[in-house]
């Protein structure tokens, strides 16, 4: 108790410098609890997102650029699966739901405004099995018309019984989608739908669409169904990419992994930066305390005891540096969580669900705060050891 008190008390003594040396603790656990949260956070909303598509293989046509995520950039090009392919997945799917898909961007006007918008094409059995109405009625197959997204309607002022024009035409909103979300599938938030016959009667164009869904009734066929279209479509040369929510994962979580490295890496570097200013802090405390420990030294202090005094003071360092640090990452890592999900998800209430804090978040605090405490105890060693192995006579004579 003895040695404590005069660690603490040195602490005291000199505040300024003790505080200057917490605070960089403080910064560097902040950082590595905050990016591992946010890091976290992302990783949930992503994985919910795939989650909701569990039941699908999604099949998209081949490309040179190919082998790509769902709505990889390199593979939004003008390759398209024929009718003739369509048929072949049908077969390979059995009794599973196949839902072709037409899309293609196509300026649209909301009476005084206008942007390009993506336009879906489906089957009109099929629409009322993929999407909600909140609003108005679902489209008929022989009625033109079109089902506007969540997000469209609620930006543009749109509703049941408006018209747009796209296409050269001008067509009356049937209804407006509930909110989707983000999904691997499809996206119809910021989308017009039609029928496939509107759609092809209204661009002119084969019938080659630019994916198709597969709905597994049971998911311990994923593997079969799968097995199937690439047996039937792939034999020669690969004419077509097939995926599920597994393969998106696995392509996730390695982007995931590369990412918490890179940002746990940038908190680490602030503990670092913590680590050389105790070590600075510990040098010149032993420095200007040998005439202190030689006089500890003469009255029966043991070298163990002048070890601990040190040593305490730089571990209160990191115990009360950590402690702040992660009480502060909580506040950090939510907000910056939820302004991350808000970016991600534009502002949509999809991510409003979504959890920030969980088992996994609080990993990254309890973690960052021992961290913080080792790394703190570790930059007091040397000067402490170097303390501990003075002799009683050369402290005493040290000016």
């Amino acid at each position: 108790m003895i040695f404590l008190d005069l660690a603490l008390k040195n602490l005291k003594v000199h505040w300024l410098r003790s505080f200057l040396a917490i605070l960089g603790i403080i910064i560097g656990v902040l950082a590595i609890a905050s990016m591992g949260i946010l890091g976290h956070s992302i990783s949930l909303l992503v994985a919910n997102v795939i989650s909701d598509v569990g039941d699908t293989v999604i099949v998209t046509p081949h490309v040179a650029a190919g082998g790509g995520f769902v709505g990889d950039p390199r593979v939004m090009v003008n390759a398209r699966i024929p009718e003739s392919d369509l048929d072949v997945i049908r077969k390979a799917a059995g009794q599973n739901r196949v839902i072709p898909i037409l899309q293609r961007a196509e300026e649209v006007t909301f009476g005084d405004d206008s942007g390009y918008v993506t336009i879906l094409g489906l089957p009109a059995d099929e629409i009322t099995f993929l999407l909600k109405i909140e609003d108005g009625q679902p489209l008929r197959e022989n009625a033109p018309g079109c089902l506007v997204g969540h997000l469209l309607a609620r930006e543009f002022r749109l509703n049941a019984g408006s018209r747009v024009s796209f296409g050269n035409q001008s067509i009356r909103i049937s209804g407006v989608m509930e909110e989707r979300g983000l999904a691997a599938d499809i996206n119809p938030d910021y989308a017009i739908v039609v029928t496939d016959r509107v759609f092809l009667d209204m661009f002119v164009q084969e019938k080659e669409y630019n994916q198709v869904i597969v709905k597994i009734s049971d998911i311990s066929q994923i593997d079969q169904v799968k097995e199937g279209i690439d047996r039937q479509l792939n034999r020669k040369e690969t004419m077509v990419d097939i995926t599920d929510s597994r393969d998106l994962l696995r392509q996730y979580d390695e982007i995931y992994d590369q990412i918490m490295t890179f940002l746990l890496g940038i908190g680490a570097i602030s503990l670092v930066v913590a680590a050389v200013s105790i070590l600075n802090v510990m040098i010149i405390s032993v420095t200007e305390r040998i005439h202190e420990v030689g006089i500890l030294r003469s009255i029966g202090a043991s070298r163990r005891e002048i070890l601990w005094m040190f040593l305490i003071e730089a571990i209160t360092l990191g115990i009360i540096g950590s402690g702040i640090g992660g009480v502060l990452s909580i506040v950090g890592g939510y907000f910056i969580s939820q302004v991350a999900i808000g970016v991600m998800t534009a502002g949509t209430t999809f991510g409003e669900n979504a959890s920030v804090f969980g088992p996994g978040s609080m990993i990254f605090i309890v973690g960052g705060i021992l961290f913080g405490v080792i790394v703190s105890m570790l930059s007091g060693l040397y000067p402490a050891w170097q303390a501990s192995r003075m002799t009683p006579i050369e402290a005493l004579r040290h000016e």
